[in-house]
């Protein structure tokens, strides 16, 4: 899970399409939290157990005036069996499924988005002081594609694999927050679609619960 850039001023029709893109991330290039230039041990526990990551509130992208949100999103996986849950140097990944997002509003008036998700996503671990947690989705991972006022295409991470980051909290359960998190895409599209958009970003707070033992807590240490 891994680092950031920035993002120009995006249209009405960007601010959508791209929204879409974003909320849907688990989607991920860049970090909202970045790495320690030295990364330290990273142990995450309970060693075999599966996981389940729940969308917390809404997701939200802002884009100037214009905001989409999703009130459903979820992701699952399985931490690495021991030894594997524990790197002396580094991040702990694992695969998990690509996130899924529906119940998705806009602040616009006749706009509508469908997203779609596949391929092989993973999730990071890095113990430090914040944990940084991240996603990453392969090249194409996750389509959207906007109807209505504007209908466009846009396509997270469309030339290589993208990373985006977090800050994990250890708790009961444990959450993963996103703040203005950014990706890159492509926006392809007629009037309204913002084609010259390269980045997006997004907002979400996930709450991560143990699905093996569910009186367990999924736990990130050095």
């Amino acid at each position: 899970m891994a680092p950031s850039t920035t993002r120009k001023a995006l249209s009405l029709g960007t601010g959508l399409a791209a929204a879409g893109v974003l909320l849907f991330t688990g989607a991920t290039a860049t970090a909202a939290q970045g790495a320690p230039a030295l990364a330290g041990s990273t142990t995450v526990t309970p060693a075999g157990h599966g996981f389940k990551a729940t969308l917390s509130g809404k997701a939200t992208f802002k884009a100037g005036a214009v905001t989409v949100s999703c009130s459903v999103s979820s992701s699952t996986g399985t931490v690495p069996a021991a030894p594997g849950n524990h790197n002396a140097a580094g991040p702990v990944s694992s695969a998990i499924t690509p996130p899924t997002f529906s119940s998705c509003t806009t602040s616009m008036p006749g706009v509508g988005a469908t997203v779609t998700a596949g391929g092989g996503w993973t999730v990071s671990m890095q113990h430090g002081a914040p944990v940084v947690a991240s996603f990453t989705l392969p090249a194409g991972g996750l389509v959207v594609k906007t109807s209505g006022i504007a209908s466009c295409t846009v396509t997270a991470a469309p030339t290589a694999p993208a990373t985006t980051s977090g800050t994990w909290t250890n708790g009961a359960p444990s959450s993963l927050a996103f703040s203005n998190s950014q990706v890159p895409v492509k926006v392809v599209g007629g009037f309204g679609c913002p084609t010259s958009a390269t980045t997006s970003s997004f907002s979400a707070t996930y709450l991560v619960a143990d699905t093996t033992d569910p009186t367990q807590q999924i736990t990130v240490a050095g």
